[in-house]
């Protein structure tokens, strides 16, 4: 039987235990009485994939069976979520590949010959074609990317944009001109926490900056109440009123999967072990692989860690109607990453891994491990954050500031020149987000290149806002100084220096919690 998150306390028994930092990992000693939370093992797995995206297509929730939309002279367009998703990327096949080959099928089928295929981007870089390939599949990597029938959405592409009026609130939504004219419309998420999809994929995969504007700010981002529960989100009750809107001129079929816990392949296998559970192999492998990081140079280590691939099962795939097809799917995820633990700590940990959504095949800069940290770690929680109002974050990362100028070069810009005057996102976003956004270089990079969209640091730091209003303090164990400094944070040589550091914010006995991912969980505070 699989089991559930486990909630350890922290004794003289327990084994120091693993903690990421970037391209590495160390064994810490905590405190007694530390809590450390474990994310659950893999949950039950899909026994038949391919049946499962049948089934899903021919018994969709709230709509038509697919085949059922499907007829010869429409114009079809899939779009489907980027290299952003899942975290390591996927072992082949993946799974969109798998279900767009099922709905290519069904529309060949049924005489359906204008067909195109887009990467939801946003103002996320371009995908490469390898990096398509590995998605899609190579039949349909061969079918459509050489006649320009599969390719990345470009966010600043003025005469491929349609503006489909405004919300309620004053919102612009404007999306893919292609989608937003097709006769139907087919989405293929993966959904890897509960922050992604529903409203969120169409109305922002396949937006301008015009439309992400209005959620992705610092205001928005303070006001929202952790990121993984879109009903006390403020950024997704923006991206579901534009949704809606949405769906009011264009037909969706939404196709959202979910995945189990099982991150890591051998020989890192038991990095999703708990500690005290690895074999003589385990232990074995985890020194060899230390020493072995300790003596490489940055770009082997790199390498090493990014060419892990992922071995996901696929737990549920549900298709139809956008919004009860999410909620399915939230359940799913909450099935396999929720944790209920009890009350709040005075100070969290956390270790930053070497990859984000962000930084896939690229570097994690210190903007980017901020955001992982204090964006995504620090808001993996349902009812309340795990540290208490005005106590401290401690995160692991060598805050390496060495930044990508291929695919991040506005980020360098950012750190050098917005970071050396403000760190307040509040006071960012007005003075200089404009700037950024319409800078033409920037948007001559992200068009043409694989570069970010030059107001993607901007977001980033937003990503942190919330964090940023609710901590008193944040430390980063092994940090370099000065890009802490630049940031306006602390650094810390060990665990207990930062503990000492953070006494003077909490006191001299804080209750420590240790979230201890990955792969991921979500806190369930009460």
């Amino acid at each position: 039987m699989t089991r559930p998150g486990f909630v350890l306390e922290v004794d003289d028994r327990t084994p120091p235990l693993l903690v990421h930092e970037g391209l590495g990992f160390r064994l810490e000693e905590f405190p007694l009485g530390t809590r450390v939370i474990y994310p659950p093992e893999p949950i039950g797995c899909v026994p038949d994939v391919e049946a499962a995206i049948a089934d899903a297509l021919a018994n969709p929730v709230d709509s038509e069976p697919l085949a059922e939309q499907l007829f010869a002279g429409m114009k079809l367009t899939i779009a489907f979520d980027d290299v952003s998703l899942p975290l390591p990327s996927m072992r082949a096949p993946d799974i969109r590949g798998r279900i767009i080959e099922q709905v290519l099928e069904l529309a060949a089928s049924k005489g359906v010959d204008d067909v195109e295929i887009i990467a939801a981007l946003a103002l996320h870089r371009r995908m490469t074609p390898a990096e398509m390939r590995h998605v899609v599949g190579e039949r349909v990597f061969r079918s459509f990317y050489p006649q320009g029938l599969l390719y990345n959405h470009d966010a600043e592409d003025r005469t491929n944009l349609a503006h489909l009026g405004l919300t309620d609130k004053g919102e612009d939504v404007e999306i893919n001109k292609r989608a937003a004219t097709s006769d139907l419309l087919i989405y293929v998420n993966i959904n890897l926490v509960a922050m992604d999809g529903g409203h969120k994929s169409v109305g922002v995969g396949l937006a301008s900056y015009q439309s992400i504007k209005h959620h992705h700010n610092a205001k928005t981002m303070v006001a929202s109440r952790s990121f993984m529960d879109h009903k006390h989100s403020e950024m997704h009750s923006s991206a579901w009123r534009m949704g809606r809107l949405i769906g009011e001129s264009v037909k969706v079929f939404q196709i959202e999967t979910t995945l189990d816990n099982n991150v890591f392949g051998k020989p890192y296998d038991f990095l999703s072990k708990r500690e005290w559970e690895w074999s003589i192999k385990d232990q074995a492998t985890m020194l060899g692989m230390r020493r072995g990081l300790a003596l490489a140079p940055q770009k082997l280590r790199h390498r090493l860690f990014h060419d892990v691939r992922g071995n996901y099962g696929l737990t549920g795939i549900n298709a139809g109607a956008v919004e009860p097809v999410h909620e399915r799917t939230v359940r799913k995820v909450h099935e396999q990453q929720r944790v209920k633990i009890e009350g709040q700590s005075d100070v969290m940990v956390m270790g930053v891994p070497y990859l984000g959504p962000y930084n896939v095949n690229s570097t994690m800069n210190p903007i980017l491990a901020a955001c992982m940290g204090l964006g995504y770690y620090f808001n993996s929680y349902l009812g309340q954050p795990v540290v208490r109002e005005g106590g401290v974050a401690i995160l692991y990362h060598p805050l390496d500031e060495g930044f990508n100028t291929l695919t991040h070069p506005s980020y360098v810009d950012f750190y050098d020149e917005v970071l050396a005057e403000t760190t307040d996102p509040q006071v960012i976003g007005p003075k200089f987000e404009e700037q950024f956004a319409t800078d033409p270089w920037y948007i001559h990079l992200y068009r043409t290149s694989n570069a970010y969209h030059g107001v993607h640091p901007f977001y980033m730091w937003y990503w942190i806002a919330h964090a940023l209003d609710h901590l008193g303090d944040v430390i980063w164990v092994g940090g370099d100084r000065r890009a802490a400094s630049r940031m306006g944070f602390r650094s810390a040589s060990t665990l207990a220096d930062a503990l000492e550091m953070a006494g003077n914010t909490v006191g001299p006995s804080p209750s420590i919690t240790y979230l201890h991912n990955p792969p991921h969980l979500l806190a369930d505070v009460r």
